[in-house]
């Protein structure tokens, strides 16, 4: 007998409730116990959920990632810009390029073809929203270093997709004798990103005309879940960053609409369910027998992503004279890693397909370190920052 889709949603949602207590009991965010949950109940271990289950629930993911990308786009208001000025503009492109320049450097130094490190390096610029934002959320993180952290994190993918152009350009140049337009290729990724920004406002800018017309939190809600859908389809249809899209749509419509309030009060109470099946999926689809196939690269791009982010925020931060806090504190917190690092492995299978099986070993692998231990991270950052209350 052929056991039901929800079935498996159900052992994830258990395994993600009952790791996240446990978590709890052991002052660890909640989001690292239903990753391990997930885990736990995956295909790596106990083999509760097949692994083609795992994939028939990617709408899951989905939908989460769009309605995290919504909560991070009604962060961007222009009175907080107007406050703090191009500070975490700057942040976020240092970060992601000293990621990355930390990482080319090393693969070099290490001997490794250019074209390979290149477009290995360029990945490292990528950093994943969804768990700082459950931390932030969780714990009530509130002060100059989680505003600046929201920020950056929202700013990051812009910035990693146009590095990871850069990168891709620049390799296959050197791996490829056809002739072709170099600035064209160079203009690809910047046009990508105005595309996606212009359709997310476009699509913010209707949601905030018709919010007027639906006083209810019900109506309200339902109003929310449907712009969420349609902007991720869209992002599907032109194959561009959903999570840009999102964040862009949610952008527009809290500087055009005074009930963008409410509509994130009324999509956080029904979230949750939906937030915890994605990283308890998110942790069912980590396949740990990876991890002694990474070798040297491994090393060198799952320290120096870290390093290199570290140093780009402090320096990001000492340059626009952020606070104390913000610069010592800010770069150890941005360092989850996920959906759209492993999104641009596809690409790079095309680029230097001879090396595509490291490229996506190495990848998963940072994935799995990195969801594991950075929310513990995120928290420690923000509590030491004293942004998060410490438990007694």
């Amino acid at each position: 007998m052929e056991l039901s889709i929800f079935f498996y949603l159900a052992i994830l949602m258990a395994a993600g409730l009952l790791f996240g207590k446990l978590a709890k009991l052991v002052k660890l965010p909640n989001v690292t116990g239903y990753l391990v949950g997930g885990l736990l109940v995956g295909p790596s271990i106990l083999g509760l959920i097949p692994a083609d289950q795992v994939a028939a629930m990617s709408i899951v993911s989905d939908m989460a990632l769009g309605f995290i990308a919504f909560s991070i786009g009604t962060e961007f208001k222009i009175s907080y810009f107007k406050r703090v000025g191009f500070t975490p503009i700057v942040i976020a492109i240092l970060e992601a390029l000293f990621g990355v320049w930390f990482v080319l450097g090393g693969l070099l130094l290490a001997g490794f073809d250019l074209p390979f490190s290149l477009v290995l390096s360029a990945i490292a610029a990528a950093t994943a929203p969804a768990a700082t934002i459950m931390v932030i959320k969780q714990y009530k993180a509130k002060g100059p270093v989680t505003e600046t952290l929201l920020s950056v994190v929202a700013l990051d993918d812009a910035v990693a997709l146009i590095a990871f152009g850069f990168a891709v350009t620049i390799a296959k140049s050197l791996t490829s004798s056809a002739s072709g337009s170099v600035a064209l290729s160079i203009l690809e990724p910047f046009l990508e990103v105005v595309i996606t920004v212009v359709v997310g406002g476009l699509l913010g800018l209707a949601f905030a005309f018709v919010i007027r017309f639906f006083k209810s939190s019900a109506n309200r809600l339902c109003l929310a879940v449907a712009f969420v859908f349609a902007t991720t389809a869209a992002a599907a249809m032109l194959d561009v960053s959903s999570l840009l899209m999102c964040m862009a749509m949610g952008a527009v419509l809290v500087n055009l609409s005074d009930s963008a309030v409410d509509v994130m009060k009324v999509t956080d109470q029904v979230t949750p369910p939906l937030f915890l099946l994605f990283f308890a999926l998110s942790g069912a689809g980590l396949d740990i027998s990876i991890l002694p196939s990474i070798g040297l690269v491994g090393v060198i791009y799952v320290v120096l992503r870290v390093a290199g982010k570290m140093f780009g925020a402090w320096a990001g931060g000492a340059v626009m004279k952020a606070p104390k806090t913000v610069r010592r504190y800010l770069g150890p917190a941005l360092l989850p890693q996920a959906g759209v690092a492993i999104g641009l492995t596809f690409v790079a299978q095309t680029v230097v397909p001879e090396f595509a099986a490291t490229i996506r070993a190495v990848i998963l692998c940072g994935t799995l370190i990195y969801e594991l231990i950075g929310p513990m991270i995120v928290k420690i950052s923000l509590t030491k920052a004293g942004e998060i209350t410490p438990e007694k």
